[in-house]
């Protein structure tokens, strides 16, 4: 079903997208340890459609802000293996993480408690196991939002850009995010994170 939604009335600041620890920057030819359910990652994308999401960010985005707009793509940690659940052309899919050993890649690592880690996952789950769609539509939404400044979110129900799964994922644990999902792209959980400052090296057990 089609749906048109206005922006959620918070500001940035009242969003609370939930705690995390010093996001990972994984650099090309590694892969990254220690990772729990739950976790996402974010991808410096090359192909042309990390371009273009690239660009369009980039159009929203200014000033110190633009220090996330690297990030194109954001997909679910689904185990302690490092198997992804991520929306891509073909719909959600799932695959290893070692896809983007090639890439630069960020683990974003949320705090959180193992029953809403599991909630995350069971949401990309779910997704999977019903063969979502990707969400051109919301696509198409946020570049207009991006070129025009738009409130409204067009978006088709239970279809999925990489970043809005991650989102509507997280807020299965009481997250709260300054506008609807379906809008939220990759720089905005950068963002949402802090991840304009990283650590090269996973932190240390506790």
């Amino acid at each position: 079903m089609e749906q048109v939604l206005t922006d959620r009335p918070t500001s940035f600041q009242k969003a609370r997208p939930g705690p995390s620890l010093p996001p990972e920057l994984v650099e090309r030819g590694r892969t990254a340890e220690g990772l729990e359910p739950g976790d996402f990652v974010l991808v410096a994308t090359k192909r042309a459609g990390g371009f273009v999401i690239r660009l369009g960010q980039k159009l929203r985005i200014h000033g110190e802000d633009r220090k996330y707009v690297k990030w194109t793509h954001a997909a679910v940690v689904a185990d302690a293996d490092g198997t992804l659940i991520e929306a891509v052309g073909t719909g959600v899919r799932e695959y290893p993480l070692k896809k983007y050993d090639k890439l630069e890649y960020l683990v974003v690592r949320i705090v959180a408690s193992p029953e809403n880690r599991a909630e995350i996952v069971d949401f990309a789950r779910w997704a999977l196991q019903r063969k979502c769609k990707y969400n051109n539509l919301a696509t198409v939404s946020i570049g207009l939002s991006m070129l025009t400044g738009s409130k409204l979110a067009f978006y088709i129900d239970g279809r999925f850009v990489c970043s809005g799964l991650v989102a509507r994922a997280l807020e299965r644990t009481g997250r709260i995010f300054d506008r609807d999902p379906s809008h939220i792209a990759p720089a905005d959980l950068a963002k949402y994170y802090a991840v304009g400052t990283v650590h090269t090296e996973a932190p240390a057990a506790a």
